[in-house]
């Protein structure tokens, strides 16, 4: 598989096999599925988290092999995904004659605008909703760090232990986050899974969260990735101690009572190291944010993450 900077995840769980943004790169993107001979023609639905490029990087591959597949998306005004306004968005002026004013004066009820997937069969998400039952996409507004207004999409996804959610790049903040999927489940979160944007946080104020996620939020299990963040991933490591999973290029983690992460190179709960380390901050000179995932089914009935991310780690 090879490395790059951006964020995907293929999961399956309660019999649905859901592709979780689309990463950085749409070549990269297609090898690595080919490398783990994942199947993207069966899929029950695709979710674009937010707009940026490290997560929409290989929707071109997607919609190549599954044109039909739904994919729910962010709405917001004039878009990278589509969007609509009513013809009424814009003052009218009546003294002007037809030729002077937009579509003769005769606007129609609704406009449309385009995006650079004309083929792609987006769904337009504009509050937190349960797309199908046990499965809930939340929806908030997210201005931290060097990107301001961003509509993302997080998932959680309704488990026998809790809500499992799946995070692309917390834009919104990971707080934030947990506590709309706990309102929206009305089940503790077992498992946070995805970038925690704490790239631009100080020490301080990692800590800070982390110690909220595990102390006030009482979430069970942590796998951080993408733009956490390397200072962010030992903090995280040291707070929640065994009930940190390592997710990186690769990587399953298969869910249950006691989440599994199975890797090759670093074994059932391995962390950083030095050739990690080395290229996560190559990669991290170049961009603010991380990784690229996949996500699969582990057998004997639990649900599995297969990580396709940047590296063998978080986002590289």
């Amino acid at each position: 598989m090879k490395k790059d900077w951006g964020f995907s995840a293929l999961i399956q769980v309660r019999g649905k096999r859901i592709l979780f943004d689309t990463g950085n790169n749409s070549e990269i993107f297609a090898h690595n599925l080919r490398a783990k001979g994942i199947d993207l023609t069966r899929l029950d639905f695709a979710v674009m988290s937010h707009r940026h490029g490290d997560h929409t990087g290989g929707l071109d591959y997607l919609l190549s092999v599954n044109h039909n597949v739904t994919i729910y998306a962010p709405k917001e005004n004039f878009g990278v995904f589509g969007s609509s306004l009513p013809g009424t968005f814009y003052r009218r002026n009546q003294s002007l004659p037809p030729e002077m004013r937009y579509f003769d004066g005769k606007p129609p009820e609704t406009l449309r605008f385009g995006t650079p997937w004309p083929q792609g069969n987006f769904t337009w998400v504009t509050q937190t909703t349960e797309v199908v039952p046990g499965f809930h996409l939340i929806m908030l507004k997210g201005s931290w760090g060097v990107d301001l207004d961003v509509m993302e999409i997080s998932l959680a996804i309704d488990t026998p232990e809790g809500t499992v959610l799946v995070v692309g790049c917390s834009h919104p903040t990971i707080e934030r986050i947990v506590e709309a999927a706990k309102a929206a489940t009305g089940k503790p979160i077992h498992l946070v899974f995805g970038g925690l944007h704490l790239l631009p946080a100080k020490d301080e104020e990692t800590q800070r969260i982390a110690t909220a996620l595990h102390d006030v939020w009482k979430v069970n299990w942590i796998a951080p990735v993408h733009c956490t963040g390397e200072p962010a991933f030992e903090i995280l490591k040291k707070t929640f101690g065994d009930r940190y999973l390592y997710a990186g290029l690769g990587t399953t983690v298969a869910l249950g009572p006691k989440p599994v992460g199975s890797d090759a190179e670093h074994g059932s709960n391995g962390f950083f190291n030095g050739a990690d380390q080395q290229t996560y901050r190559q990669l991290a000179r170049l961009s603010t944010e991380a990784t690229d995932y996949k996500l699969t089914h582990g057998g004997h009935g639990h649900a599995a993450y297969r990580v396709g991310r940047g590296s063998k780690r978080s986002g590289r």
